[in-house]
């Protein structure tokens, strides 16, 4: 076989991934507490050769099928955690965390089943009958369980603990998480999060809350604008390998019917 158009197929298979995931950070950027994600590329100096279409793999981690180097592979993908800019909309209960930590949510899925998501998000409001919730209406949960204020206080005040202040006197603590390691969180719909088992969590011990700031997208437009450009050159460079290749056959398939 021709090594050359597998290789170069390996190589559109990873710009085309790379450019999924770049469209989708481009996708929120105005999405209040998003987080842009990366990819990573491993080439096949030590991986097995693998079968390109074989849906009894799941996509884009195709089967191996010997020991020849075939180009690249898709890696990994990762998620950054880095602070986003806080935007100031003096709203009393937009909320937003400064360095690590997430707000706790109470999410029920449509089976009513109850969990524990965590979210970045701070653009949260109060329920008629005083509980504070996200846009979607989910519980945002304090040190006792769900947040019940009152609907009639004079005054609101979130202190940077994450203390809720009404009328000079306390109503609630937000319960707010940190995590040793980020990676054992995976995404769960629109800007929440889930842990995977093995995640190791504690409250945060010394929070900085913002009152009437949210954290706006960590992504860059100028910067994904770019990875977008080199990875759109790429693909086509990878192209014109294959179209290479396929005017190499048609020549020597014309040259073997003269023989």
């Amino acid at each position: 076989m021709l090594r050359g158009l597998y290789t170069a197929y390996t190589g559109m298979l990873n710009e085309q991934y790379r450019m999924d995931i770049m469209s989708n950070n481009l996708a929120n950027v105005d999405t209040t507490g998003f987080k842009k994600e990366g990819s990573t590329s491993q080439a096949y100096a030590e991986v097995m050769a693998v079968k390109i279409k074989d849906v009894s793999e799941n996509p884009n981690t195709p089967k191996r099928l010997g020991n020849m180097s075939l180009g690249v592979k898709i890696g990994e993908t990762f998620t950054d955690f880095t602070q986003g800019s806080l935007r100031d909309t003096g709203n009393t209960y937009d909320l937003a965390i400064g360095g690590d930590g997430f707000f706790n949510i109470e999410f029920t899925n449509k089976a009513g089943e109850t969990s524990t998501k965590y979210t970045r998000d701070g653009g949260f409001t109060l329920t008629k009958e005083g509980y504070l919730v996200t846009k979607d209406g989910d519980y945002v949960l304090g040190q006792n369980g769900r947040i019940q204020l009152s609907t009639t206080a004079g005054s609101t005040v979130i202190d940077e603990n994450g203390n809720i202040y009404q009328d000079d006197r306390l109503a609630a603590r937000l319960k707010i998480t940190e995590f040793e390691n980020t990676d054992y969180l995976t995404h769960y719909g629109e800007t929440m999060w889930d842990a995977k088992e093995g995640a190791v969590s504690n409250d945060a011990a010394d929070p900085t809350v913002y009152q009437g700031y949210l954290e706006m997208s960590n992504v860059s437009v100028v910067k994904e604008m770019v990875n977008m450009i080199t990875i759109s050159r790429q693909y086509e460079a990878n192209q014109k390998m294959i179209t290479t290749y396929d005017e190499s056959l048609e020549k020597s398939m014309a040259l073997s019917r003269l023989r």
